[in-house]
């Protein structure tokens, strides 16, 4: 029997069978005709270790915290390691009776630390030790824990990677501690890059990457890439088509099963290899290409908790592994234009995760189509949320993260502009027009255009993100 299906013959089917958008973003393994290397064994990184330290007197003493708050704390991130499952908090000692000499040389074993502020009682000089280790830190201050908290900010202007939380609401420990995961999980990370690396310098130099964020970038040529898409076996394509694609579709427009089928194939083989170099990442610059143009790949790992990137950019790829290490959420890369009759930021390209609320969540309506500027291939027209706030970001140099916000108002369909288009309101879209880039992006029209859409307003942890990572946030819109 022919693995291609007609157009109609799959409309007939679908509307006979009521095929819907539905179910989570997740793999499977053990299925007929799946190849020996499933979703499920992709390495897990190590957990991250996070040293937390209790500094201040306790109880019964004028702006201190109960001793008792301290077990309270303790129970509260144990709950928090088990919902996140990738945190190991270790530690615990109390500043004083602890010596801070002692507590400083178990915080150098650690990934980061977290420090609560109970009082004001010699809490300078013992968290300016902690902090002088150098490791990621964060500070959480409730109300009425001393008045030292005036004196932090000034460990940010010096340059201290620590993030500062003056808040009564314990929820905002969870905001500390998924930031204080990223610079760990970037030290681990093994990111793919095919053909030659795209974006602003820095970014495109495997060197100062790894200096800036310890992330190893491997350079491949895409021969790899097309020799185990050859090496795929066809009968597992299909069964991927048929299982993530085929019967999840809203509908399909232009490609055949069979092509669908072959852009799966070039999924298992990309997945393949990444998971055997246990990367997490991958951009390729040969994206557009034969014999699979790479869009469900993309799409499909950013909706694994993965990161695929287009068009080989390294600045994209750096910050959708950011924003997916900080909130658990995929990022759409987008080619933008301006409608300021509108006031509008809109955003079109032809890959888009169907997860945009993250690994699990429920997949997004979508139409498979041609890529649209060379009518070939498959590609995705997924239909974003009305109503949903975003965050429009683009980690530049490896020192800059430029960031803006607006909500989406208006999905279209103009066959001018890439299959996936939303519309944005923004506070100012001929300002953001005139200062796009912010004076500091330079390069060729790739470098210059993308930005990367993520669900959510995420400008203040972002914010909090630099400071613990030494990049500066410049508010481009």
């Amino acid at each position: 029997m022919s693995t291609e299906m007609s157009r109609r013959a799959f409309l007939g089917s679908a509307l006979a069978g009521g095929v819907i958008v539905a179910g989570g973003c997740a793999g499977e393994s053990g299925r007929a005709g799946a190849p020996a290397v499933t979703e499920d064994d992709w390495p897990e990184q190590p957990p991250v270790r996070i040293h937390k330290v209790y500094v201040g007197r306790t109880g019964g003493i004028y702006l201190s915290q109960a001793k008792e708050e301290i077990a309270k704390f303790d129970a509260y991130l144990a709950d928090l390691a088990k919902r996140l499952g990738d945190v190991a908090f270790t530690g615990g000692e109390v500043i004083p009776p602890a010596k801070v000499n002692e507590v400083v040389a178990k915080v150098k074993n650690a990934d980061a630390v977290l420090i609560f502020h109970l009082s004001g009682w010699g809490v300078l000089d013992s968290m300016g030790h902690i902090l002088e280790t150098g490791l990621p830190a964060a500070i959480f201050s409730q109300p009425f824990s001393g008045h030292e908290w005036m004196y932090f900010p000034q460990w940010q202007k010096e340059g201290k990677r620590v993030i500062l939380m003056p808040s009564g609401d314990w929820a905002d420990l969870d905001h500390l501690v998924r930031l204080l995961r990223v610079p760990a999980r970037m030290k681990t990370t093994r990111l793919i890059a095919v053909g030659t690396p795209k974006g602003t310098k820095a970014a495109t130099q495997p060197d100062l990457v790894k200096k800036a964020f310890g992330t190893e970038v491997l350079v491949w040529p895409n021969q790899k890439i097309l020799e185990a898409h050859q090496a795929m076996p066809i009968e597992a394509a299909q069964a991927e088509a048929r299982r993530y694609w085929l019967t999840k579709a809203k509908r399909i427009v232009e490609p055949t099963e069979e092509q669908i089928v072959n852009s799966a194939r070039m999924y298992l083989a990309v997945k393949d290899l990444m998971i055997k170099e246990k990367a997490q990442a991958i951009t390729s610059s040969h994206c557009m290409g034969k014999p699979a143009k790479a869009c469900l790949t993309f799409s499909k790992l950013n909706d694994l908790g993965k990161v695929g990137a287009c068009e080989g950019d390294m600045d994209s790829t750096l910050t959708m592994l950011l924003f997916s290490y900080a909130f658990g959420i995929p990022g759409f890369i987008s080619d933008p234009v301006f409608d300021v009759s509108e006031n509008a930021l809109i955003h079109f390209h032809c890959t888009s995760s169907t997860c945009m609320d993250g690994p699990g969540s429920k997949r997004r309506p979508f139409v498979i189509r041609t890529q649209s500027d060379s009518e070939k291939g498959v590609s995705l027209e997924v239909e974003q949320r009305l109503g949903q706030e975003v965050t429009c970001a683009k980690l530049v140099n490896l020192d800059t993260l430029l960031i803006s916000t607006g909500k989406i108002y208006k999905v279209t369909h103009n066959e001018l502009g890439c299959r996936t288009q939303f519309w944005t309101k923004v506070a100012d879209a001929e300002a953001f027009y005139h200062n796009w880039g912010a004076g500091i992006l330079k390069g060729g029209m790739m470098t210059l255009l993308h930005r990367d859409v993520f669900y959510g307003n995420h400008v203040k942890d972002m914010e909090r993100l630099g400071h613990l990572m030494g990049f500066n946030v410049l508010r481009e819109g």
